[in-house]
């Protein structure tokens, strides 16, 4: 018996977010925004009331989640706010976004500041949208509230995060938090960067780049990533080590989870494309921290995904006005890249070049981030997932061009006019096709383990 359904969608070529799983040609049925079949192409049980036939040129992907976005709204929406930075989402293939907790006022570090945010992004968001909450110096009794109230996990640092209001913890207290998010069921995400280490920090004041690299060592990671391993061992909690940058760190990270540290760790596509000796003076756009490093090292980050030590890529979209950019003063300039929108065809740009196919960049952008943050409903094609999809034309080029972005602020990006790969076509959200100007997007709230 034929089976209605309200979408069928037709793709001689897709991926499922299984990286176990090559591309191959697939029929996939929705229903009520949930993936309900996903059949062999030539399926005739599948009878859609809306059917969307994909040509071969393009490829179907499970929508992206991008769990480490900063959304700056409330407080700083100058910067970047929930509208815009869905809409640069939405236009990059991404389906789901997690937000950090800081860049905004207030930090998310207890009930009323998660309300006040989630507040805030109602009914203006053009792809679901979840939260983490952030540990600080103090809030050890915020933390099972939080998880009660429904954020994906935990956010802390080690050093400087740059905002007063959220300040790093030590030892002791990243120990702390571990008991309690190993309790709660959650992951821990750290900011990896020795603030001991680091306090002797030398000035960046120089048009270079190799002034503010050397300020920055990899050092600094890597006695942080040991420090957040033996707390993992110590306490049996899951941290996640964000945004590295040092591959010497890697070796470490595989030794402790060969003997059952529960420890996992993410990259971004600014590591896996920049290097240090391309930045060119004054080019502050590709401010970070932890900073872009030299091109063997962003080779061994290829290498750390190979070999399922880094597990998935994500953007660590900081933004910030352009001004804050303070082109030339590598002292002034705000510490981050703005990507967004870029993620996916930056990946897939590196990716290709070293024989990485888009079934493996799918488990990296959309399987792996959703399974880190709770989010059982993504990251995948398969029945029972929400209908969240990316059609992408990999083979297609284009220079960056910032005026065709959608970050609030598109000229902060370092890959201005550079030439990528892969143009996404269209972003189904709960399968409906996005459209930039109304937003209906849902804020999502993990249920309490």
């Amino acid at each position: 018996m034929n089976q209605a359904i309200d979408l069928l969608i037709r793709a001689p070529r897709a991926v499922t977010g299984d990286a176990t799983e090559s591309e191959r040609p697939l029929a996939v049925g929705v229903i009520d925004g949930r993936i309900v079949a996903v059949e062999p192409l030539d399926a005739t049980a599948l009878v859609g009331r809306d059917v969307l036939e994909l040509d071969k040129d393009v490829v179907l992907l499970p929508g992206l989640v991008d769990s480490h976005v900063h959304v700056c709204e409330p407080g700083h929406t100058e910067w970047e706010g929930f509208a815009s930075a869905t809409r640069a989402a939405a236009a990059g293939g991404i389906t789901t976004l997690v937000d950090m907790p800081l860049d905004s006022v207030p930090v998310t570090v207890n009930v009323s500041a998660l309300r006040v945010k989630q507040q805030a992004a109602q009914g203006q968001v053009h792809v679901d949208v979840a939260f983490w909450a952030g540990v600080v110096p103090g809030n050890t009794p915020d933390l099972e509230p939080l998880a009660r109230a429904g954020v994906a996990g935990f956010k802390c640092f080690l050093a400087d995060s740059g905002s007063p209001d959220f300040p790093p913890v030590d030892t002791r207290q990243l120990t702390e938090a571990l008991h309690v998010t190993a309790r709660l069921g959650l992951p821990l995400l750290v900011h990896a960067e020795s603030a001991p280490a680091g306090a002797p920090a030398r000035s960046t004041a120089t048009p270079g780049y190799a002034g503010y690299l050397a300020s920055r060592p990899r050092g600094l990671e890597n006695l942080a990533v040991a420090q957040v391993i033996e707390a993992a061992r110590a306490t049996g909690g899951h941290a996640h080590i964000v945004h590295l940058s040092s591959s010497d760190a890697l070796p470490m990270i595989a030794s402790a989870r060969r003997e059952g540290v529960r420890i996992t760790a993410e990259t971004c596509p600014h590591y896996l494309t920049l290097t240090a000796e391309e930045i060119g003076d004054g080019q502050t756009t590709a401010k970070c921290s932890p900073p872009v490093r030299e091109a063997a090292n962003r080779e061994l980050l290829w290498t750390g995904l190979r070999d399922n030590i880094l597990g998935q890529i994500v953007s660590d979209h900081s933004p910030c006005t352009t001004p804050m950019k303070a082109a030339g003063d590598w002292d002034q300039a705000w510490g981050g890249v703005s990507s967004l929108q870029l993620g996916l065809p930056v990946v897939w740009t590196q990716a290709r070049r070293r024989g990485i196919g888009l079934a493996q960049v799918a488990a990296w952008m959309a399987a792996a981030p959703a399974r880190l943050a709770g989010l059982t409903a993504k990251g995948r094609i398969a029945p029972g997932y929400d209908a969240d999809l990316c059609v992408l034309a990999p083979d297609r080029s284009f220079a960056v061009d910032p005026a065709r972005l959608h970050h609030k602020h598109p000229a902060t990006t370092p890959y201005t006019g550079r030439a990528l790969h892969g143009v996404v076509h269209t972003t189904i959200l709960r399968g409906q096709v996005i459209d930039p100007g109304q937003p209906r997007g849902e804020l999502l709230i993990r249920e309490p383990k």
